[in-house]
């Protein structure tokens, strides 16, 4: 029998109360650095080997980030990165030009040993709506620059660029599409999850070996994990390039995990414990605010960005709060899977959500609440209705993504409509495929009006889903108005107040670190009219 939303929750709450108590004693071990070491000088490698990252821009700041790793790769967990134990101030510089000659900003801040000796400076007073420039120092060695921005003010509707991301798998290729979309100087990049993959493939041929020959379930593997694709060349030319907005999906965990659910249904108390420290690892490696320090294995996530009277982006977080994928059967069936109507009435349950209560609630006041032209809702999974079919050949629906909550998405929809939201876009990723999507609250009916659009992006270099059974679905699906999943790439959007064009960039071959990329399609959302067209 599948237990109840209301027992689920009750799980929930015990399961992360138990966590919290055999945690509290090792968290209390922790504390902040009351003074700096002596300057120290790095022989042993460059403790900037990750590279820097800015991110979490406001109208007169961000956040810059970056982590001594000498030796970024460590089994030792007492000296994560190969650095000392010890507490270390490292120095920035912010100026108005990418020669760092006209300084406006100097600052000291704390390498933090609790996270890693990760840094994360939170900067303000500065202009907004520009970009600045940064490099950060440490005793006798310097970190390359990198570019930051301030968002636009209120009023302002300057032409804005976006290049979004997801599903970059180091052992499947390498992240030249990381480099072009670096190659094309979007305002910002946003990172829409599975920034990382915790498992070892091994039923696959490998361009790159995961290091430490095992799935990430601990700290010390998370982080190195994370160290291990921050090394890599074009990932850290991205970074240093464009600015980040973060958000994650299921492998920086466990794939198709949900909240405290394993898809390997283990023990949601020991789950817990591994979700808290893939979440520490996270924060560790990100350019995140201080709001975003992990709680145990509670994290602060979405967000939301205005840029001027242009567009706002509402960044969700679409894991760490969900319901329980239905139907799920021990001892398979776990995670996602198909199902049906007829052999799933959990699937249409009013009270199962995709967000979370909280989260539902924030996202639909500030869409409502918006002034902003175009209104962009940032997410890691499919949102549309797909209508696929199961081995009997009956209509199913794949219970990880919205179509396994789709009464959260009716939600969603039927307020982005009754709230009259402006010009809604929704941008999506992990299922290693572009797709072009028209957004309704009754997807059944072809003639009911469109209400957003969605756009989904491939992946950088993960393996995709079968096309020949993709484009079998279609015809049951007339509002997927495109659909590749042979392509590797990424998506840009340009905005400007009359509309927003988009385009599918894909490379030739993942498998090649010197690729080419090129404009698969390219489609135009009009102020005002609801629905893509081809350009």
């Amino acid at each position: 029998m599948v237990e109840s939303s209301r027992t689920r929750r009750a799980s929930y709450a015990s399961s992360r109360r138990t966590f919290l108590k055999q945690s509290a004693l090792a968290a209390s071990a922790f504390a902040w650095p009351r003074a700096f070491a002596a300057t120290p000088s790095w022989r042993s490698g460059d403790p900037f080997a990750l590279g820097v990252a800015a991110g979490a821009p406001t109208v007169d700041g961000f956040v810059l980030w970056t982590r001594l790793a000498p030796q970024p790769i460590s089994n030792d967990p007492d000296t994560p990165g190969g650095v000392a134990p010890a507490s270390y101030a490292v120095e920035y510089t912010i100026a108005s030009d990418p020669t760092l000659r006209t300084v406006v900003r100097t600052g000291r801040a704390v390498a933090d040993p609790r996270f890693a000796y990760s840094v994360h400076a939170e900067v303000g007073g500065l202009e907004p709506g520009r970009s600045y420039w940064y490099r950060f120092t440490c005793g006798d060695a310097s970190s390359r620059v990198g570019r930051a921005i301030t968002l636009p003010p209120p009023g302002a509707a300057a032409p804005l660029k976006v290049g979004y991301v997801s599903c970059a798998n180091y052992e499947h290729g390498y992240f030249g599409a990381y480099r072009h979309l670096a190659d094309e100087a979007p305002d910002v990049a946003i990172f829409l999850g599975d920034y990382i993959y915790e498992y070892i493939d091994k039923k696959r041929t490998k361009v790159r070996t995961h290091s430490d020959g095992v799935d990430a379930t601990t700290l010390p593997l998370y982080r190195n994990r994370y160290a291990q694709y921050r090394t890599d060349p074009d990932l850290q030319r991205l970074h240093a390039d464009v600015p980040a907005l973060v958000t994650w999906d299921d492998h920086e965990v466990q794939n198709d995990y949900a909240s405290q659910w394993s898809e390997d249904f283990d023990d949601p108390v020991e789950f817990l414990r591994r979700r808290a420290a893939a979440y520490q690892a996270y924060y560790e490696h990100m350019p995140l605010r201080a709001r975003a320090v992990p709680h145990g294995p509670d994290m602060l996530l979405y967000d939301r960005f205005r840029f001027g009277d242009l567009a706002e982006i509402s960044l969700l977080d679409g894991r760490q709060y969900r319901s329980r994928e239905a139907c799920q059967r021990p001892p398979s069936n776990g995670g996602g899977h198909l199902e049906t109507d007829a052999s799933c009435a959990e699937l249409r349950d009013a009270t199962r959500s995709m967000l979370g209560a909280a989260q539902e609630a924030w996202l639909h006041d500030g869409l409502a609440h918006s002034s902003a032209r175009w209104n962009v809702i940032a997410q890691d999974v499919l949102m549309a209705q797909l209508r696929e079919h199961d081995r009997n050949n009956e209509v199913a629906y794949w219970t990880d993504d919205w179509n396994g909550y789709p009464a959260a998405r009716t939600r969603l929809l039927t307020h982005l409509r009754d709230a009259r939201v402006a010009n809604p876009v929704v941008l999506s990723g992990d299922i290693h495929s572009f797709w072009t999507n028209d957004l309704k609250v009754d997807f059944d009916n072809p003639a009911a009006p469109i209400i957003a659009t969605e756009f989904i992006g491939t992946s950088i270099s993960a393996h995709p889903p079968p096309y020949e059974l993709f484009v079998k679905f279609l015809p049951d699906n007339p509002h997927v108005k495109f659909f590749e999943s042979r392509k590797r790439g990424y998506v840009t959007l340009d905005i400007t107040p009359d509309r927003v064009t988009t385009r599918f960039r894909a490379i030739a071959d993942a498998t090649d670190p010197h690729t080419e990329v090129s404009t698969l399609k390219s489609f135009v959302v009009e102020n005002g009219r609801p629905g893509a067209i081809e350009a």
